[in-house]
């Protein structure tokens, strides 16, 4: 099955290495280089797809990877909107500091009062 349009441009940028996997498998699995790393040049974003035993599965998976790491990257976060402490989180704050301040004033030594 050929790449989508957007992961063939992707892979114009990017450097696609096979290698073998680690992991039990025995002998198929230590002679197949169905692993792929990919890593986009432009970026230095590096992942990888070990799960298929197709290499080309995994070189599509990687490069959706890729994809989405520069998709996630390139996403704004939305502005934060100020915010005004409610009237009664102002008067809880101040009370505790309050109790705090009396609490500190009862501890300490009669000598300066």
């Amino acid at each position: 099955m050929p790449l989508p349009a957007h992961l063939a441009r992707l892979a114009r940028d990017c450097e696609i290495s096979p290698y073998r996997s680690s992991g039990p498998g025995g002998q198929k699995k230590n002679k197949t280089e169905s692993s792929v790393r990919v890593r986009h040049a432009p970026s230095g974003i590096v992942r990888i797809a070990t799960e298929s035993r197709s290499q080309a599965a995994n070189r599509r998976r990687a490069l959706e990877r890729v994809w989405a790491e520069l998709e996630r990257r390139a996403r704004r976060p939305a502005p934060r909107v100020a915010t005004r402490p409610t009237r009664s989180a102002v008067e809880r704050r101040l009370a505790e500091k309050r109790r705090t301040a009396e609490r500190k004033r009862v501890r300490r030594s009669g000598d300066d009062e």
